[in-house]
């Protein structure tokens, strides 16, 4: 659906529901707020400027692709989207810049992500879902074992996480991570946390210390202001939740309707 306010913004909808933003005439412009938090850890996964090597599971627009693209100048990324029609709409009514060094592959997120060399990614976006969920598969230590493969020494893992009342996914989600990585943070807005609404959390990981108090000050100062949550205050969020196995896995919570209204 096309912008009424940019002249080339376009809002990429998935059986109904937004998926992705993107405006052609400025790819360092995010309009959703899961997006603009991405965009945030993007921003400071590396000094400004400097060129990384990116993986994002979940395609969508390639809306933070092109950011990283933009941001980033010389840049190497891989985009896995399961969708192939979905990738040619893409290609065919909202190409990026030929120049962007982005490889796109029609695979499942899990499988696509086997393929990346050990030690390869600066950064895995991970920003997977069908039918408005993120599949079991994508929610395991099992899946983050191979998130961890791929990843360089002190890479991160951003993930898009959605969940409502009584927040029992996110919780395992962060226990999860933390069977995994050393260091988390997590970015939402403070009436999902306190399971008021439903809504998105973009959750941090990496063997190195996170620049949280960056990460802090500007999901603050953000249109859309957000809370970040770390260390101790963040373990004690899950309350005891167990980190989630391929064995037990099950898919995110469907939206509530309202959501999407």
């Amino acid at each position: 659906m096309p912008d009424r306010e940019r002249a080339r913004g376009w809002t990429l909808l998935i059986d109904g529901a937004p998926q992705s933003y993107v405006d052609l005439d400025d790819p360092e412009h995010l309009s959703f707020e899961y997006q603009r938090r991405l965009g945030h850890v993007i921003d400071l996964v590396a000094p400004p400027g400097r060129p990384v090597q990116a993986v994002h599971l979940g395609g969508g627009a390639l809306t933070l692709a092109r950011y990283v693209a933009a941001t980033r100048p010389r840049s190497t990324q891989q985009v896995v989207e399961r969708d192939a029609a979905l990738v040619q709409l893409v290609r065919r009514e909202l190409p990026w810049e030929r120049n962007a060094r982005i490889r796109v592959r029609s695979a499942d997120a899990r499988e696509g992500l086997a393929k990346v060399p050990d030690g390869w990614a600066d950064l895995v976006v991970v920003d997977v879902f069908s039918d408005t969920r993120t599949p079991a598969h994508l929610t395991s230590t099992e899946f983050l074992d191979e998130v961890r493969r791929a990843l360089k020494p002190g890479g991160v893992c951003a993930t898009n996480l959605a969940d409502g009342p009584p927040l029992a996914h996110l919780r395992g989600q962060i226990a999860t991570a933390a069977a995994r990585f050393a260091h988390l943070a997590l970015i939402a807005d403070p009436a999902v946390l306190r399971g008021k609404r439903f809504g998105n959390a973009v959750l941090v990981a990496s063997d190195r210390p996170l620049p949280v108090g960056e990460l802090t000050r500007r999901a603050a100062s953000d249109p859309y202001p957000a809370r970040v949550e770390h260390g101790r205050a963040l373990v004690d969020f899950t309350g005891g939740a167990a980190p989630v196995t391929d064995a037990v896995a099950v898919a995110s919570p469907a939206p509530p309707p309202s959501v999407f209204r």
